[in-house]
């Protein structure tokens, strides 16, 4: 026969049940807004609405994007994390959420519980690129020139703390080379400094080298993420350079909820974009955009979260960046 105890310990578990159920009959019961911390057109941008239009399809509600550049991605981020925690709020999570915690003195947020993470999007590779006429024909020509000869490397890198930045500095050291990283205020700075003779090197996301690497203007030594892009079978990655095994740096985009969101929703919100992620036509889409589709579960996306912070911090820490 039942006790008391049990039969409240039923009850409760009903209750449960009956609000899990019931959160996710009534969620979504007005429209989504993903709020982006960066421009229309780019990478990020196109990838979150590629997704979301899908997801507007699955969950019968208009999923509207909301570009909020600027600021290291504060103001977007700030935005989520005090929006109404039901679901009907998202954030555009990146890297970059994990670089501000190390960046900056203080943010008006805390990355790891003010936020709900319910899925990655996407991947997209951070290469390694050289002039086509340099003299470094493989990673691993460039790894030797530059512990024999140091100082004599020049790394160009968009601005002092962006992923690429905090990648080369990450490269510089595990490679154990001495060389100079010189930062430029973006992409086409870069790409400019290296046909032009200013640097030796550059690490920037692969997606917009791909004209410059198709033209024959520089040449792809390598990527830094775990495995060899799927269209660039022959493009070797750092990690398979000796004593260099541990190396795995990819730029990702990812879904976030405020963080009293409540969990019934997350799954709902996480079941739907591992459905989307899936489908054939969305890994093509995103593969035009050079993206790789990948979804999580929320834990990997926190867990992903926080062993970034942990790594860029300690880059940021010893390369002397000064916090903001």
């Amino acid at each position: 026969m039942l006790n008391r105890r049990h039969l409240l310990q039923a009850a409760l578990l009903s209750a449960g049940a009956l609000n899990t159920a019931w959160a996710q009959s009534s969620f979504p019961s007005k429209p989504l807004r993903i709020v982006v911390p960066f421009g229309a057109g780019g990478v990020a941008d196109l990838t979150v609405r590629a997704v979301a239009q899908q997801l507007s399809v699955n969950l019968g509600q208009p999923v509207v994007i909301d570009n909020r550049p600027g600021a290291g991605g504060i103001v977007a981020a700030e935005q989520v994390a005090r929006a109404e925690p039901d679901g009907h709020t998202l954030l555009l999570m990146s890297n970059g959420t994990a670089v501000s915690a190390g960046l900056f003195k203080a943010l008006p947020f805390n990355p790891r519980t003010d936020f709900a993470p319910v899925s990655l999007l996407g991947l997209f590779d951070i290469a390694i690129v050289v002039p086509e006429t340099s003299p470094h024909k493989t990673l691993a020509d460039l790894v030797s020139f530059g512990r024999a000869n140091p100082g004599k490397l020049n790394m160009g890198t968009i601005n002092i703390g962006s992923t690429q930045h905090l990648a080369g500095e990450l490269f510089r050291t595990q490679a154990n080379l001495i060389a100079q990283i010189i930062p430029y205020n973006g992409t086409p700075a870069v790409i400019n400094a290296l046909r032009g003779g200013q640097v030796d090197v550059a690490v920037e996301i692969l997606g917009p080298l791909k004209p410059q690497i198709n033209a024959k203007a520089v040449r792809l030594l390598g990527v830094m993420g775990a495995k060899r892009p799927k269209d660039l079978p022959d493009t070797p990655v750092v990690r398979e350079l000796p004593g260099l095994s541990d190396f795995n740096v990819s730029s990702w985009n990812a879904l976030a909820a405020p963080g009293k969101t409540p969990p019934a929703v997350v799954s709902r919100l996480n079941a739907e974009l591992v459905k989307v992620l899936a489908a054939p036509d969305m890994v093509q889409r995103l593969a035009g955009f050079n993206v790789q589709a990948q979804s999580s579960t929320p834990t990997q996306l926190a867990q992903l979260l926080d062993a970034d912070i942990k790594r860029w911090t300690d880059v940021i820490q010893k390369a002397g960046i000064p916090q903001q």
